[in-house]
């Protein structure tokens, strides 16, 4: 579906492109690759995000109406690592911050933005959150642009019906899965089919509800090649407690689980087949599509009995970054604060239902988001534990088979096995 739809983008990119050659001078924001003007820089900008590819591009018609010194080309479709191998990356990025970005921060391939106003602006609880994904001495690789939090949907008009409200602490929350199991009410929808929504959803939620994901991955990339089962910090030692609640929790799901995917989820979702989902506001949208006046809310996973503990996933969903070898790093400096004025960062947040990463961020107004806000609002967050795996490792495939049934002990012993060999080559 993703890749669909950036394909459905690029060839909407060509014919602008192509309507911009054929009425030449009008100054459309593709502009693609005719040879600038004199005076005029031209950079290259790498966002691939499908859901936003369209908005960027109005982004930069609007960047282009502000000035006529930088032109700015749109590119979604290149292999990022391909054009750092070929020295020649893009001259300024905007990408989800995970693996795929850390390794070019930690190789300093990206130049530092700690001068730059910008990066003073940025709310100081998320640091941590970019520290633990990837680092560069004295440099500040990356600027965030975009957070998404993700928690419990929950259908406010089921739980109505049933006198029910989102619970505060574990017990609750089992109460309640009992009370709508009794009821003849699905608890909670899920799509095991596709395992990322195991890994971004039951496994995050259960980690990230009972441990400090940051302080365990600091420790656990501390251990450095000492890392292994008799470390003091190993998967099997922190996350067994927590896994053994996620499995508990599956016995509260749909039972055709195993055979339904992430659209089937939405889909389901929409229709009232279950009163709530582990899923991100990423999903609101498509839940909408099917029944947009379905009234949606969000709570934290209660995964201990001290109210106190909950908090919300999250990630960096967009973080900025301009590369050292981009010999235009003044151009695209000036288009990153473009980016970042306040009236368009804040626009963008709220189109795309992110939470704002700046000082002076503008609260979320979404329904369902609202409730969010607080926890966020505290800094009661934390890095979904997947994010912190390398692609290497194969997390998402543990999830799925810890979701079928898996003996949690062997899945994590294995799993740090992988990160013991990671580690060694290291």
């Amino acid at each position: 579906m993703a890749s669909q739809t950036a394909l459905m983008s690029a060839e909407l990119s060509r014919r602008g492109f192509l309507r911009g050659v054929a009425a030449a001078g009008a100054g459309l924001a593709l502009a693609s690759c005719s040879r600038p003007s004199s005076g005029v820089t031209e950079i290259v900008f790498y966002q691939s995000k499908p859901e936003v590819i369209g908005y960027f591009d109005d982004l930069i018609e609007q960047f282009h109406q502000t000035q006529s010194r930088v032109r700015v080309r749109h590119d979604a479709t290149s292999n990022l690592a391909g054009t750092f191998v070929r020295e020649s990356p893009p001259d300024i990025g905007c990408l989800n911050y995970n693996f795929e970005v850390s390794r070019y921060v930690e190789r300093g391939a990206l130049s530092d933005l700690g001068d730059m106003p910008e990066a003073g602006r940025v709310l100081d609880d998320l640091q941590p959150l970019i520290d633990v994904t990837a680092t560069y001495p004295d440099r500040t690789s990356v600027i965030p642009y975009s957070l998404m939090a993700a928690a419990v949907l929950y259908n406010r008009e089921i739980f109505a019906q049933h006198g029910l409200v989102p619970p505060t602490t574990h017990a609750e929350f089992l109460a309640l899965c009992d009370a709508l199991t009794a009821a003849g009410v699905t608890p909670f929808y899920s799509t095991f089919k596709d395992p990322w929504t195991i890994a971004q959803g039951h496994f995050d939620y259960a980690v990230g509800g009972m441990l400090d994901t940051t302080d365990f991955f600091r420790r656990l990339k501390e251990q450095g090649a000492d890392a292994g089962p008799d470390a003091p910090v190993t998967f099997e030692k922190q996350f067994l407690e927590p896994v053994r609640r996620m499995q508990e929790l599956v016995g509260y799901t749909n039972a055709d689980a195993a055979s339904r995917g992430y659209g089937d989820g939405n889909l389901a979702f929409a229709n009232g087949q279950a009163a709530m989902y582990l899923q991100g506001p990423w999903a609101l949208g498509e839940i909408a599509k099917t029944n947009p006046d379905l009234d949606v809310g969000a709570f934290p996973l209660p995964m201990t009995d001290d109210p106190a503990d909950r908090k919300v996933r999250v990630n960096i969903d967009l973080a900025l970054w301009i590369p050292e070898r981009s010999t235009k790093q003044e151009a695209a400096r000036e288009f990153l604060a473009f980016l970042m004025q306040p009236d368009v960062i804040d626009a963008y947040n709220a189109h795309a239902l992110g939470f704002g990463v700046t000082q002076d961020a503008a609260p979320v107004t979404d329904p369902t988001l609202v409730e969010l806000q607080e926890y966020y609002d505290r800094a009661d967050f934390y890095l979904g534990a997947s994010q912190l795996v390398p692609q290497s490792i194969p997390l998402q495939n543990y999830t799925q088979s810890l979701a079928s049934g898996a003996d949690p002990q062997r899945v994590l012993r294995t799993l740090d096995a992988d990160w013991q060999r990671l580690a060694f080559r290291s």
